[in-house]
Parts: C-alpha cells; structure tokens; sequence
C-alpha cells in the first residue's frame, strides 16, 4: 500500500510537471512586431457626430483623415454607438512595393471594396473590423490605433 502511495505521487508530480512545461512553453509565444510600421506620431481628436465627420455620425460610416508622413492617412470606421477603430493608409505588407519615381506610393483604400480595405499594390483585402488579412498575401494586419471615445470627441492616437 505505501508503494502505491510513493508511485502514485511520483505520477502526479511528473503530470504537474508536463502540464507546467505545456503551459510555459505555450505562454512564450510572442507575436511578431511588424518592420514595416511607420515611425509617426498620431494625436488626432475629433468631434465624429459633427457635419465635418458626417460619414462617421452613424454606426458603420467610415472616412479618412490626413496625417503627417511617413503616415499615408487614417481610417476611421465607426463600429457601433461608443466604438470606434482607426487604421494608417500604410500598406502593412510591402508598402514601398509600389511607389513611383516622385516618391508617391500607395495606400489603402475602402471605397468600392467595404467592407473591406484593399491593398490594389499586392490585391490584399483586410477586414476592416479587425484588420486582420481576409485574402491575399503578407502576414501583417492593418497598423491600427488607440481610439477613445467620450461620447463627444474621438482620441486617435499611438
């Protein structure tokens, strides 16, 4: 009885520390940071129930915005009554695949492809509720942005 008592135990420690070991080495997983994003500072605040944002007065509205380079804009979609995300123009995957000799390169675009925002460089398509990859190639998802929202103005900013 005191041999089943010691095997038993040894089993248990031996499963705790597999178990351990799965969990650790799982939980170390880090996420690849993206070479490509732009090193820009966004602060934007907005008014988006104003006639200036009136494509973002209602839940589903999206727009863009200008920002500094090397940022090539912002989208901004409304995604219900207090929530909103923000993304740069700036292709996440080759963005400079595309550029001309006068420096102008492409950017995102929403347009006539909502609910989605394509890449036309490399035919791309991220969703834009998430940014994540739809079709296409790359492993990147959009760049997004903090967004707070108070019930009057949007913060967008990094």
């Amino acid at each position: 009885m005191e041999r089943w008592f010691l095997l038993s135990g040894k089993l248990a420690l031996l499963l705790f520390v597999s178990l351990m070991l799965v969990l650790l080495t799982g939980s170390c997983h880090k996420e690849e940071v993206n070479p490509n994003i732009p090193a820009v500072f966004i602060n934007v605040t907005i008014d988006p129930n104003s006639t200036f944002y009136q494509e973002l007065n209602t839940v589903g509205g999206w727009m863009y915005l200008t920002a500094e380079p090397p940022s090539r804009g912002l989208i901004v979609y409304r995604m219900g009554i207090d929530e909103f995300v923000a993304y740069d123009r700036f292709p996440p995957n080759n963005p400079d695949r595309c550029c001309n000799d006068q420096g102008n390169c492409t950017r995102l675009l929403v347009d006539e492809y909502f609910p989605f925002v394509q890449d036309t460089c490399t035919n791309t398509a991220y969703q834009i509720l998430n940014g994540s990859i739809f079709e296409g190639e790359g492993k990147y998802p959009l760049i997004a942005y903090h967004t707070v929202y108070n019930g009057q103005l949007l913060r967008i900013f990094n």
